[in-house]
C-alpha cells in the first residue's frame, strides 16, 4: 500500500447491530411495506428485494430495526453463517444478520466489505457451536482490519471489484451452458414425465449393467488410481470434484474398478442427485453404483442426463424411505421405467452435450485461474502489498 495503514477494530470506525423476528402470531406485523431480510437471503452481493415485508407497528413493538441502505450484512449463524451482502435498500433484518455501517469519513464501504470477505474464514474459525457455528456480534466488533487512507481504500476496492466481475462472468457462462443442456434435452426428447413425443419406456434392468469388478486398492496396478465416493460428486450438476488416489486415501477394502463407459451413481441420499460420468479408469466406493449402459440400447451421456432429471429423482426419493441414511437399492434402481428414444437420437444428443461439456470444462478452468487471481489480489490487498 502506498499510504500508511492502521490496524483497527471494526467497532472503532463502524456502527453494528442486529435485527429481530416480529411475532408470527400477530398478523398486524407482516404484510407491510418495510422489506425484512433473513440470513438465507444473503445470496447475491447486493440485496434489493426480500421475500417478506413487515409493518411500522412491527418496528415499533419488536426487536426489528430499520437499517439504512449501504450497510454491510453478515450472517452470524445457521447454515448461511459467514455470508456477506450489501444492503441496497432501507430494510429491517432478522436476528441472525449483523449490520455493519462504516463511518464514511474514514472508511469506504466497498473496501470494508472486501476486507470482511477476506476475514470470514477467521471469523468462522473463532465461532462457537460446532455443527451450527455462531459468530457473535462481539467477535465482529473486535475483528481488526487494515485501514489505509480513504483514497487508498477506494483504489484497492476497485481492483478487487474488477477481479470479482471476472469471476461472476465465468460463473454466469457456466450457468448458461448448464441451462443450454436442459434446453437441448427438452427440444429433442420433451419433458420425461409428460413424454409428449410418446417414446417407449423400458425398465432400467433392460438398459444397463451393474457389474464392474471389485478389486483390491492396495495392489500396485490400482493403488494410484483416483478414488471417487459420493463426497467427490457435486450435487445436481454431476461435476466431479478433486479426488485422491487409493494410496492417498489409505484404502484397504475392495472397490469397484470403473472405466470411461461407466456412470457413477450415489445410492446414498438419492435426493442429493449425485450422478457423474466416469473420467476414465478409476475406483468407485461401495456407496455408489457403477452403471454401464448396454451399448445396443442406450448412450452413456443420455443415460447420465436421464438419471439427473426430476423424473428419476422423484422416483429415487420415493424408493429411499425415511431411514437415517436413505438409499435406493439395486432392485429399485433397475425397476425404474426409462424413456428409450432411438439409439441414433441418443447419440446425436450425446455428441451435442459432449461439445457443451468441453466448453464448460474450458470455462471452469478459466474460472479456477480467475479465482486464484482474486485470492492472490485479496491476500496482497490486506497484507500491505497492493
Amino acid at each position: 500500500m502506498s499510504g500508511m495503514s492502521r490496524l483497527l477494530a471494526i467497532e472503532e470506525f463502524c456502527l453494528t447491530g442486529s435485527g429481530g423476528t416480529p411475532s408470527r402470531s400477530n398478523d398486524e406485523f407482516y404484510g407491510g411495506n418495510i422489506p425484512w431480510v433473513k440470513s438465507g437471503e444473503l445470496r447475491e452481493k447486493v440485496v434489493v428485494e426480500t421475500e417478506e415485508a413487515i409493518t411500522e407497528e412491527a418496528l415499533a413493538k419488536s426487536s426489528a430495526k430499520l437499517v439504512p441502505a449501504g450497510a454491510i450484512l453478515l450472517a452470524m449463524y445457521g447454515a448461511t453463517v459467514g455470508r456477506l451482502a450489501l444492503l441496497g435498500i432501507d430494510a429491517a433484518t432478522n436476528q441472525a444478520v449483523c449490520n455493519i455501517r462504516p463511518d464514511h469519513k474514514v472508511a469506504d464501504t466497498a473496501y470494508v466489505y472486501r476486507a470482511l470477505e477476506a476475514k470470514v474464514p477467521e471469523l468462522i474459525a473463532m465461532a462457537t457451536g460446532g455443527a451450527q457455528p455462531n459468530i457473535s456480534q462481539d467477535k465482529i466488533r473486535k475483528l481488526k482490519i487494515p485501514l489505509p487512507p480513504l483514497d487508498e481504500q477506494k483504489r484497492i476496492a476497485a481492483i478487487l471489484d474488477k477481479a470479482d466481475q471476472l469471476r461472476q462472468k465465468r460463473r454466469q457462462a457456466i450457468a448458461l451452458l448448464d441451462s443450454l443442456t436442459q434446453s437441448i434435452f427438452l427440444e429433442m426428447f420433451g419433458d420425461p414425465i409428460a413424454n409428449p413425443y410418446g417414446w417407449p419406456a423400458k425398465p432400467l434392468d433392460e438398459c444397463i449393467l451393474i457389474d464392474a469388478p471389485l478389486v483390491d486398492p492396495r495392489l500396485t496396478e490400482y493403488c494410484n488410481l483416483l478414488h471417487y465416493g459420493p463426497d467427490r460428486i457435486e450435487k445436481e450438476s454431476g461435476r466431479l470434484l478433486p479426488a485422491k488416489t487409493a494410496l492417498e486415501d489409505n484404502l484397504i477394502s475392495k472397490k469397484f474398478l470403473c472405466s470411461e463407459k461407466h456412470i457413477l451413481y450415489s445410492k446414498i441420499r438419492p435426493y442429493l442427485n449425485k450422478v457423474a460420468l466416469s473420467p476414465g479408469q478409476c475406483l468407485c466406493s461401495a456407496d455408489m453404483y457403477p452403471v454401464e449402459p448396454k451399448q445396443h440400447v442406450m448412450d452413456n451421456i443420455y443415460l447420465w442426463f436421464m438419471l439427473r432429471t426430476s423424473a428419476f429423482l422423484g422416483y429415487a426419493e420415493s424408493c429411499s424411505g425415511r431411514a437415517n441414511i436413505p438409499k435406493i437399492n439395486r432392485e429399485q434402481l433397475l425397476g425404474f421405467e426409462i424413456l428409450v428414444p432411438s439409439l441414433a437420437d441418443q447419440k446425436s444428443f450425446g455428441l451435442l452435450i459432449g461439445k457443451v461439456q468441453r466448453e464448460t470444462s474450458r470455462q471452469e478452468l478459466s474460472l479456477s485461474s480467475v479465482e486464484n487471481l482474486f485470492s492472490s489480489l485479496q491476500h496482497r490487498a490486506f497484507s500491505g502489498q497492493l
